[in-house]
């Protein structure tokens, strides 16, 4: 008798013969083509050189064009744009060497950054805080206001504001907040009773920061306003960021200084939470971001956020959620936070 033989292709299959299919052949490519542990050896060098700029990013100089900060700013897309790359690289090569050393700058980057993208936003809370550059080329102010506004926050911080707009901001906000003070170009609105309110020299010539007593049901909060100056990258010049720098250690010694236990900063602080030239402050404080929101929370620029400049940060306060709001007539997005002011000091 006549046997019949049906043949199984890879397309008619199951599941699981194909994907078994393709173990096989990738099987038989490895053991038949001794080159592919020899290709690939400069995207292999290049996966374990990235792997460990990110692994001692706080041990690179600023000496030369504060080349350690600027390294630190633009940190998380060191992994987002270069092991993609990386990864196409050993494919193209055909390279099994590469393959692997790129499976080292993924766990890095993963031992960085991996916990911000478990959401730790929480509910509940007392004060809902909110800080916004508003750009002072804003070309409309009034519906900047009114979109801050209309985001619920108890206290809000503005940034960068002109001084023939801030009767347009005064105008805009007085409906929602009835105190508010402005020091030279920031500015601080409150539904609560603001006292203490003084300008706070970071070194400048002129004032960009600010402090005030806000007096919530739950108890005085000490609420710094700051805006750092501007940094800029530049062939020449490396990442100029020096009057930053000084300005930055201005802060954290008023912050330092300050007599209440409990304290908020809303403010653009020109730098991201992982840039070492913030430690004054960053040290003392800690990012309502970081331990309360979900993501990186990205600010700047507002049309493609790269970086988390805008911040808010607590001592003694314990942080509740956080997020970014909708896009305003300014190249930042606002940013905003929820806190829970009557928690024990940690």
């Amino acid at each position: 008798m006549a046997q019949a033989y049906v043949t199984e292709t890879d397309n008619g299959g199951t599941g699981q013969d194909r994907r078994g299919s393709w173990f096989r052949r990738l099987y038989h490519t490895l053991r038949g083509d001794r080159g592919v542990w020899r290709r690939g050896k400069v995207p292999a060098a290049l996966a374990v050189l990235l792997a460990l700029v990110m692994l001692v990013h706080a041990q690179i100089p600023n000496t030369i064009g504060n080349l350690g900060s600027l390294t630190e700013t633009f940190l998380p897309w060191l992994g987002v744009v270069l092991v993609p790359l990386l990864l196409v690289l050993a494919l193209v090569r055909r390279s099994a060497t590469a393959l692997i050393a790129v499976l080292l700058p993924v766990a890095v980057w993963l031992n960085l950054f991996g916990g911000l993208f478990g959401d730790k936003t929480g509910s509940g809370g007392d004060l809902t805080v909110a800080t916004h550059n508003v750009n002072a080329d804003n070309p409309d102010p009034s519906g900047t206001a009114r979109d801050v506004a209309g985001s619920g926050a108890d206290v809000l911080a503005l940034e960068e504001l002109k001084a023939s707009a801030v009767p347009v901001y005064e105008r805009a906000l007085a409906p929602t907040y009835k105190y508010h003070s402005v020091q030279g170009t920031v500015g601080l609105w409150s539904k609560y009773p603001l006292s203490g309110v003084r300008a706070v020299d970071i070194k400048l010539g002129w004032t960009r920061a600010m402090r005030a007593t806000v007096t919530t049901p739950e108890g005085q909060i000490a609420v710094y306003v700051a805006h750092m100056p501007s940094v800029r990258v530049k062939l020449e010049a490396g990442f100029t960021a020096r009057q930053r720098d000084t300005s930055a250690d201005a802060l954290g010694e008023a912050i330092a200084d300050e007599k209440l236990e409990r304290a908020i900063l809303l403010g653009d602080l020109n730098g991201t939470m992982n840039d070492r030239a913030l430690n004054a402050v960053t040290s003392q404080m800690r990012s309502t971001q970081g331990a309360a929101g979900s993501g990186f929370g990205f600010s700047w620029p507002a049309s493609f956020p790269m970086a988390r400049i805008d911040q808010i940060m607590v001592r003694d306060v314990e942080p509740v959620s956080s997020w970014t709001l909708p896009r305003t007539g300014s190249d930042h997005l606002p940013v905003a936070a929820r806190v829970k002011v009557d928690a024990p000091a940690s």
